[in-house]
């Protein structure tokens, strides 16, 4: 795909303080475990947002494993897209990690882990020309419920989209934890040689190589392997 169609010409900017505002409002409404209240007013948040933007908003709502699963899919015609930008909303329901025992029953607040990927959705929703190429924003949910009895598997909501929908875009870009202070995106190594390839010259001729690292260093499981594993060039940026 290429990278001036789909950016130029654009109406204003990326905004990141407008971004970051996206993650503190999403925090704000507390962990978005799915069927949460939280979980549903995000949901409400990004549509609300999106169709100031004039984007057609569906929520695709699909029953996995007796859990409800919510996909927020955006996009600006019924004309197929061509490139497919996504990332998780969903906060997991426990913080299982976390090296205070008193504290991994509880769930994760999700900043950087949920909020920060959708918030740069969010913001591309409002930037992005409606005469580039066609281009979908997709929020997954439960992305992050992996190993929890009666979730099963991770990424339901991305294996749900790619199961119902049949379009075939040139190019799936899933965004994942971005929001980190001290910012390290690795080459993930299942993602896309293409697709890695062409990012990170644009990245590099946009000054950002100090982002955009030159090695790989994980096979990470994320929204983009149910893509792959449909024959769809998906690529995980993430740190």
């Amino acid at each position: 795909w290429q990278y001036t169609r789909i950016h130029r010409p654009r109406a204003h900017p990326f905004d990141a303080e407008r971004a970051y505002q996206d993650v503190v409002y999403q925090t704000s409404l507390g962990p978005r475990t799915p069927g949460s209240e939280a979980h549903q007013q995000a949901i409400e948040y990004f549509r609300s947002e999106l169709e100031k933007a004039n984007w057609q908003v569906e929520i695709q709502v699909v029953e996995i494993n007796g859990q409800s699963i919510k996909n927020v899919i955006a996009r600006r015609s019924d004309v197929p897209p061509e490139i497919i930008l996504g990332a998780h909303y969903d906060s997991r329901l426990y913080a299982e990690k976390d090296p205070d025992p008193l504290k991994q029953a509880e769930p994760v607040p999700g900043a950087n882990d949920g909020a920060s990927g959708a918030a740069v959705l969010l913001e591309l929703g409002r930037v992005l020309s409606p005469n580039s190429v066609p281009v979908w924003l997709v929020f997954f949910d439960a992305e992050d419920q992996g190993h929890i009895p009666g979730w099963v598997e991770w990424s339901l909501g991305a294996r749900a989209f790619v199961d119902a929908y049949s379009v075939k875009p040139r190019a799936v870009v899933i965004v994942d934890m971005v929001g980190d202070y001290d910012l390290n995106i690795h080459q993930e190594k299942q993602s896309s040689a293409r697709l890695t390839r062409e990012i990170w010259d644009v990245a590099y001729s946009l000054g950002f190589q100090k982002y955009f690292l030159p090695e790989q260093k994980y096979s990470i499981m994320d929204d983009h392997v149910p893509f792959l594993e449909a024959g769809i060039p998906a690529i995980d940026i993430i740190d």
